[in-house]
């Protein structure tokens, strides 16, 4: 029991660390580190839940709980996610922009101009 305690408040930790905004530049590798530790450290205790054989039981307070923290923790995981997934997709257009920025005619290909002499 004292192991599903554990895991009830790693979870809890874990669903409030998600719930905080996310944060923007330098302090957002800080926040994902900590959201691998946190998933790591559950991983290791559900992974020991299994290998003793737990049953989740429907009736028990605390596993009704840790299923309405996994529920949560699921969708706050996903919407985290979601807005690296937009941060990089955004960052990749923006590169992508400046170099057309700085080049603008890297894309067209015309032979128009260039004089080829037949004479050897």
């Amino acid at each position: 029991m004292d192991t599903i305690q554990n895991l009830l408040q790693i979870s809890a930790r874990f669903f409030k660390q998600l719930s905080e905004d996310t944060p923007k530049g330098d302090e957002r590798s800080l926040y994902i580190d900590e959201i691998n530790r946190l998933l790591d450290d559950r991983g290791n205790i559900i992974e020991n839940l299994r290998q003793q054989g737990f049953k989740f039981n429907e009736n028990d307070k605390t596993h009704v709980t840790l299923a309405q923290l996994d529920k949560g923790i699921r969708e706050r995981l996903d919407l985290v996610m979601n807005t690296v997934k937009q941060d990089m997709k955004d960052l990749q257009n923006t590169k992508k922009h400046e170099k057309q920025y700085m080049n603008p005619y890297s894309t067209v290909q015309v032979m128009d101009g260039m004089y080829y002499d037949k004479k050897k």
